[in-house]
């Protein structure tokens, strides 16, 4: 069995969300659910919100991938 120089996260999805810009709309969907017992229709304004940052964050890295060019 092969070794290897590191460990990779056990969920690196769930890694990288904490880097993300969202991430605040992310907790608070989360934590509405939380206290709303999971009663989605009462935590709409905050799905509302992640969607959106999600979408204007999606926007900015296609930007960024059309601003760079492969033979610099």
């Amino acid at each position: 069995m092969a070794s290897s120089k590191y460990q990779a996260a056990p969920y690196p999805s769930a890694a990288r969300l904490s880097d993300s810009d969202c991430y605040q709309e992310y907790s608070a969907s989360l934590k509405c659910l939380e206290e709303f017992s999971s009663d989605k229709s009462k935590c709409q304004k905050h799905f509302d919100m992640y969607k959106e940052c999600k979408k204007k964050e999606r926007e900015a890295r296609l930007e960024r991938n059309r601003s760079r060019s492969f033979f610099s």
